[in-house]
């Protein structure tokens, strides 16, 4: 079978007054039609308003750049508006009805990314809008619209699905107690991995923001310093790992099931790409910091190392080391010995 698994860059889905909305398309990227996975990113000008909305994917957000306001209405329950910032991030199960806004002079961009096995199209989300010139309301006739909104029928208009709000409009003010269970600071989250001269990685899972279990799936956040290596992994639970590159650069090698590489490209920041289920991933970073946040298709993912202090190699007995190798005993224990210090990331060789 041949995969096509070189990491791409999203195209420009529409403009509008106040922002853009891109997507990665699985014409260009077959791995997000063949794990449904959908991927996106919107940015806003200040004062740029992503219209009320809601999808038929499960999603997890992530501020790449930028602060602003984001409201929530969970079905059957009171909005919730909550202020975001860069290094947040917010689970977003079914159902759930989302607005952006943002206020500040520097644009405000936000990563997307969710499963489509429900949805409409496999590996592209699906937005049913609210309002705008293609929002639900639209599609119904102005006596419907009328009687359901208890308004005159010549009252009844649509506007547009992106547009920039006037300075002088006040929108909601953020409340205390909203972020509670829906927003996690990766920024300032405890550290998921102790990395010496590192700096960070961390797992959302249902421990630290519960909601990614109704939505389906977890996500990672990593920031490391330049040179420095990821061990080879593979996700034993049968998840699939979408990876988006938010800065730094480096080389990275993925290898199938029957040990062939599938991979060897070099990524830099704005690239995306997919991991298959139970294929070996390992990156080597230039000089460089690399930083990534990855979608993984499960709430509470589990990865097997195959280097390091706690690879599998070091759980194998010495005899079957011996054997699968086919070495001498010296050899073995020469292997055994190296990497005992560092489990996950390893630093730049001096």
């Amino acid at each position: 079978m041949n995969l096509d698994l070189s990491p791409r860059f999203p195209k420009k889905v529409y403009r509008g007054d106040g922002g853009s909305y891109f997507a990665w398309c699985p014409e260009e990227l077959p791995m997000l039609r063949d794990g449904n996975i959908g991927a996106a990113k919107l940015t806003l000008e200040k004062y740029g308003l992503a219209l009320p909305r809601y999808s038929n994917s499960p999603k997890v957000v992530y501020v790449l750049q930028g602060a602003g306001t984001a409201g929530l209405v969970l079905p059957e329950k009171e909005e919730k508006v909550i202020a975001i910032r860069k290094g947040e991030s917010i689970a977003l199960p079914f159902g759930v009805v989302t607005w952006w806004f943002n206020t500040k002079d520097t644009e405000l961009v936000i990563l997307i990314l969710g499963e489509t096995h429900k949805g409409h199209k496999a590996g592209e989300f699906t937005e049913f809008y609210l309002t705008g010139s293609n929002g639900i309301f639209t599609g119904f006739s102005t006596e419907f619209v009328g009687r359901a909104c208890d308004l005159d029928e010549t009252i009844v208009k649509s506007s547009l699905v992106l547009k920039l709000v006037d300075a002088s409009l006040k929108m909601l003010t953020p409340r205390n107690g909203d972020r509670e269970g829906f927003v996690l600071d990766c920024l300032e989250a405890p550290l998921d991995v102790d990395i010496k001269d590192g700096e960070r990685v961390i797992v959302l899972n249902t421990k630290n923001l519960p909601l990614v279990g109704e939505a389906g799936f977890g996500a990672d956040l990593v920031r490391i310093g330049g040179c420095y290596m990821c061990s080879p992994r593979f996700f034993c639970d049968s998840a699939l790992q979408v990876t988006y590159i938010i800065g730094g650069s480096g080389c990275v090698q993925i290898v199938g099931a029957d040990g062939k590489r599938v991979l060897e490209t070099h990524v830099k920041a704005g690239a995306l790409f997919i991991v298959p289920r139970f294929f070996v991933v390992s990156k080597i970073f230039d000089s460089d910091a690399l930083s990534w946040f990855s979608n993984v298709t499960t709430p509470d993912p589990i990865f097997t190392l195959l280097a390091g202090r706690t690879s599998v190699w070091k759980a194998l007995s010495l005899e079957v080391l011996q054997a699968a190798f086919k070495v001498f005993l010296e050899v073995e224990k020469s292997f055994r010995s190296k990497r005992t210090a560092d489990a996950i990331f390893f630093p730049p060789s001096n």
